[in-house]
């Protein structure tokens, strides 16, 4: 009888089979023919099987799919995942506005960048601010992994539902989008931000991606981060928001423009949205154990602010920025290219009310001007506000918007200051001991020919003949040189300039503070006594607050400190130097005090306290000044006119009148700013001490010329008998007169006294 085995269908395999277990499983050469013949059968198997059949996969195939499959995916996402770096921050997460505030560190004077915003860590963000986030934007982000795979699920749903490409991201891959990505809704996107945000949150704490994501979210009103949207919305610092407005600040993270509760372009329906979304916030604040129950029940919709526009260079904010800026350019404190980089906190020396009653001050009385004259438009102001005793600039005007008229007349340096440099001439000639042309010792007791347009005498071989006239080519004959400076005389001081030396005037002006690169400031011109130079604003307050200090020379300053994340700026040191004695110091004040008591700087008597000062008028009236000073405070005022060519023009022609002389407007700012200023002092006096300056010098006998007496101004000066007041009420002549042919025999022993009669304004010649 034949073997079963033998009558089996060949195609079965069951012979082949049974051999395999006969032989020990297939081992050997044998058994590998046995399983490619096995493998056969089955292909024959399934090619002898109907199409549609076919093409099913038997399960082995399908099994082995599968796992290759995973095992692909797993390879490929260990590929990735150890590849992915996260990038660079991107430059747009990063940019940070910098911030200027007042001299009070607090309030925000303005800030320059394209990015309204101020990167902070977590500790000055209040933990109310980020129990908000979390429990509005992820509630498991301490215990998560970065991810969310149902967030993501879910958000692939919606998509493919024709929703758009949605977020369903946790904090963490908010923050990677933010700080690491971009904006793009794209799926390649997702994926990036899905591996960088495993990384993330195994390389970075919780703390630093919390932080990271609240600096680098969109809050709407051009806030980028929490500290900008916390001024914005509420005008707070992030650290100080509590419960109900952290909530509605997260609330804000999902729609921030819709949201917006006192905007109006907000709907009703985004209002009530906001609210509820508000709701849900502060819900979950509870849920999570964040707000206890009570705390929740009585908590209300927090009062919004209405939206205003960013402090940025608008108004005076420009100039005073600008000011700072060249501080910490100048001293090298950093460079523009550091600055560039944003996020720095600058503390300045600007006083807010300061300033206010500076630009108050100087906008009241270019409204008068130009209520006059179609012209006065033109007319322009430069002014600044020194303390003597720090150097601090406390104020400074620039023009009235820096966005409309962007370049700072309080830093220019092409306005002549005219007489307000005399004052520095009489240092000059008071520190050196210097004699007139005829041997005597200039005091304010010294008199002086006054004739306009007289001959200066003794001028250095290398500069040019120089013959001045005084304003309204007035005639003063002999005048001392107290009066001549309370007259502002020209012939007098020009002639000084000379007998003191026109090197020695000009390094006067510089030990006051007066830069040495000052343009106009030669040694080489003999009208440098006039004010040929053309200090800015800054610079005349600051050499003026020298006298004020009784010689003590202070740079000015406009910036306390530079910080960024905790880190600050080395700032340069403002230590005092010795410019003058301060019997010489002192002596200029007294002299100066005579400008204001009873010469063109009598407006500023208005201000009620002790108060010195010079006028200042250029040749064509291209230019008028005040620069004065108090015990307390040096300010610098100084008005010209420039045509939209960039070309001067008469001030008087400006204004619609003959002349505007410094004793005139210039001189009313400056008391009506120094009234405001001053307001909350105390009225302090001047201690001066003049020392010898002020003693009457010793009679003596001065040879008596044989010249005889002539009709027209001589070559030399000529000179009478000082009196007691050094200030004469007598009036000049406008024609030359007739000049002695003696000198003075005898000097008076009696001081002068500063006066204290204020001249009618009629009797006042208002001189450069």
């Amino acid at each position: 009888m034949d073997d079963p085995d033998s009558l089996a269908n060949p195609m079965d395999g069951g012979t082949l089979e049974a051999e395999d277990r006969a032989e020990g499983g297939g081992m050997g050469a044998s058994g590998r023919d046995r399983r490619r013949a096995k493998k056969a059968a089955r292909k024959a198997r399934r090619k002898a099987l109907p199409w549609y059949r076919r093409i099913i996969p038997t399960w082995r195939m399908a099994l082995g799919g599968l796992l290759t499959a995973v095992l692909l995916g797993v390879a490929a996402f260990v590929g990735i995942y150890l590849s992915v770096e996260p990038p660079n921050a991107n430059a747009a997460a990063v940019a940070q506005a910098n911030i200027y505030y007042y001299n009070d560190g607090k309030t925000v004077i303005g800030q320059t960048g394209e990015t309204n915003r101020i990167i902070i860590p977590l500790n000055q963000i209040s933990p109310e601010m980020q129990h908000a986030a979390v429990s509005a934007e992820d509630r498991t982000f301490y215990s998560n992994q970065g991810v969310s795979l149902t967030g993501m699920a879910r958000a692939a749903w919606d998509t493919a539902r024709g929703q758009g490409v949605q977020g369903g991201s946790t904090i963490t891959q908010q923050y990677v989008k933010n700080y690491y990505l971009n904006q793009n809704q794209t799926i390649s996107r997702k994926i990036n931000e899905f591996f960088i945000a495993l990384k993330v949150d195994r390389t970075e704490s919780k703390s630093d991606i919390l932080a990271g994501y609240l600096n680098t979210s969109y809050f709407g009103r051009g806030a980028y981060g929490v500290q900008a949207a916390a001024q914005a919305y509420f005008g707070i610092n992030a650290s100080q928001l509590n419960a109900e407005q952290s909530a509605y600040l997260a609330a804000l993270l999902q729609a921030p423009s819709a949201y917006d509760v006192n905007s109006s372009t907000t709907t009703q329906a985004g209002k009530q949205a906001a609210v509820n979304r508000w709701n849900y916030v502060m819900d979950g604040m509870t849920k999570l154990g964040y707000l206890n129950a009570a705390d929740r029940a009585k908590a209300t919709f927090p009062t919004v602010k209405k939206a205003a526009s960013v402090k940025g260079m608008s108004g005076q904010a420009g100039y005073l920025i600008d000011i700072a800026d060249n501080y910490l350019f100048s001293n090298k404190v950093m460079t523009r290219d550091e600055l560039s980089q944003g996020g720095w906190k600058i503390v300045t020396t600007f006083s807010k009310s300061d300033q206010n009653a500076l630009a108050g001050s100087v906008k009241d009385e270019l409204s008068g001007l130009k209520s006059n004259s179609a012209k006065a438009k033109y007319i322009r102001a430069g002014a600044a506000s020194v303390e003597p005793s720090t150097g601090k600039v406390v104020a400074a005007y620039g023009g009235p918007d820096y966005i409309t008229q962007p370049y700072n007349d309080a830093l220019r340096d092409d306005i002549a200051e005219g007489s307000t440099f005399k004052a520095f001439t009489l240092a000059a000639a008071l520190s050196q001991h210097a004699t007139t042309q005829d041997g005597r010792t200039i005091t304010p007791y010294t008199t002086y020919d006054g004739t306009s347009g007289r001959q200066v005498m003794g001028l250095p071989p290398n500069v040019a003949a120089y013959n001045p006239p005084n304003e309204d080519d007035m005639n003063y004959g002999q005048i001392s040189v107290a009066t001549a400076m309370a007259k502002s005389v020209n012939s007098v001081y020009a002639q000084m300039a000379a007998d003191v030396g026109l090197d020695q005037v000009r390094q006067a002006a510089i030990n006051a503070g007066l830069p040495a690169d000052t343009p106009g400031m030669s040694a080489g011109n003999a009208s440098i006594a006039l004010g040929t130079s053309s200090p800015n604003a800054i610079d005349l307050a600051g050499a003026y607050a020298t006298f004020a200090n009784h010689g003590m020379q202070i740079t000015p300053w406009s910036v306390q400190s530079v910080s960024q994340d905790g880190e600050s700026k080395t700032m340069p040191q403002h230590s005092a130097k010795q410019a003058f004695d301060r019997s010489v110091a002192d002596t200029v004040t007294q002299v100066l005090q005579g400008v204001v008591n009873n010469g063109t700087g009598y407006a500023a008597q208005a201000l009620g306290r002790d108060a010195a000062g010079k006028t200042g008028t250029t040749d064509a009236n291209k230019s008028a000044w005040f620069a004065g000073y108090t015990p307390q405070l040096s300010t610098a005022v100084g008005l010209f006119a420039q045509l939209p060519n960039n070309h001067q023009m008469s001030l008087g022609d400006a204004a619609g009148i003959s002349r505007v002389n410094g004793g005139s407007y210039p001189t009313q700012i400056w008391t009506n700013y120094m009234q405001q200023a001053l307001a909350d002092l105390p009225d302090v006096s001047f201690d001066l001490q003049t020392g010898s300056y002020y003693t009457a010098p010793t009679p003596t006998t001065v040879p008596t010329p044989s010249s005889t007496a002539t009709t027209t101004p001589t070559p030399t000066p000529t000179r009478t008998p000082i009196t007691p007041n050094p200030w004469p009420t007598s009036q000049p002549t406008t024609q030359p007169t007739t000049q002695p042919t003696t000198q003075p025999t005898t000097q008076p022993t009696t001081p002068p006294a500063t006066p204290t009669t204020k001249p009618s304004p009629q009797n006042v010649v208002q001189t450069p």
